[in-house]
């Protein structure tokens, strides 16, 4: 870590004042001398005590950039994580529904796998160790948001800064033994096309660092060698990533899904 205590701490309130007030701010990249991926983490670990001590509950991560699709387009050469809270978390009742769009700057919508563990997960784990802890797997939606302007940023600004985290809306919750007798090779294989009125974008899983599941391991690995990080626990819901680009969403939007080659329902969600 290369920025002192006390400035960790001053950051990680400007983050959070600028989230709960829609505020913007420059990248910490371009603000803070020598900042890198130590200071990120330190800042989103006191970013989580801070929530936690105002009533938050983690109920799991959120991973971000694993679509290496779009690595150049964001100029990031990896994936990051961050954590996600009971109030950012909406469970859709069905797979068409209309929603409030969280009031957070410069809005985009990612269509993802998310899972959800009965058990806990561990990075050593074989991949049918893995599969036997993921209690259910569903098709979401997350609202990412950045609060660097124009979203102009380095990876590790982004580490530190919530992980680009907004919303996550989980569609309807499907046991894992519905993906078949080979659930991450079918995750992997899956197809979906992403539309909103004029826009259609197509993704695959294989596209999400070559699957869900090995996007799984990928956070568990780096939840493993990250000073401050709490490990993933039974009950916890991870989504794995965007199968497309992140696409800008607004108020009066209707986005649709359609999934092919897994038995998960598409999703109709409209914005207020």
């Amino acid at each position: 870590m290369t920025l002192p205590p006390d400035r960790i701490a001053a950051l990680a309130e400007d983050l959070l004042s600028a989230r709960d007030s829609g505020r913007q701010r420059p990248p910490l990249s371009d603000t803070e001398d020598a900042f890198g991926w130590d200071d990120a983490h330190a800042i989103a670990a006191r970013i989580r005590t801070l929530r936690i001590a105002s009533g938050e509950t983690p109920v799991g991560r959120k991973i971000g950039f694993t679509n290496r699709t779009l690595w150049p387009r964001y100029s990031v050469n990896g994936p990051i994580w961050g954590d996600m809270f009971d109030r950012s978390v909406i469970q859709l009742d069905a797979a068409q529904a209309t929603v409030d769009l969280p009031r957070v700057p410069e809005p985009r919508i990612e269509p993802e796998i998310v899972f959800g563990f009965g058990a806990t997960p561990a990075s050593g784990m074989s991949d049918a160790e893995l599969l036997d802890c993921i209690e259910w797997v569903a098709h979401g939606f997350e609202i990412v948001t950045s609060v660097y302007p124009g979203w102009t940023f380095a990876a590790a600004d982004c580490q530190a800064a919530f992980g680009l985290h907004g919303a996550l809306l989980v569609g309807p919750r499907q046991p894992l033994a519905r993906m078949g007798d080979a659930p991450a090779e079918t995750l992997a294989a899956l197809e979906l096309t992403l539309t909103g009125g004029e826009v259609r974008a197509e993704g695959r899983g294989t596209d999400v660092l070559g699957g869900p599941l090995q996007a799984l391991r990928f956070l568990l690995g780096g939840l493993d060698k990250t000073p401050g990080e709490t490990p993933l626990k039974a009950g916890d819901i991870v989504t794995t990533g965007t199968l497309t680009d992140a696409m800008p969403v607004a108020p009066g939007d209707r986005w649709q899904t359609e999934l092919r080659g897994c038995d998960l329902p598409g999703l109709d969600v409209t914005f207020r």
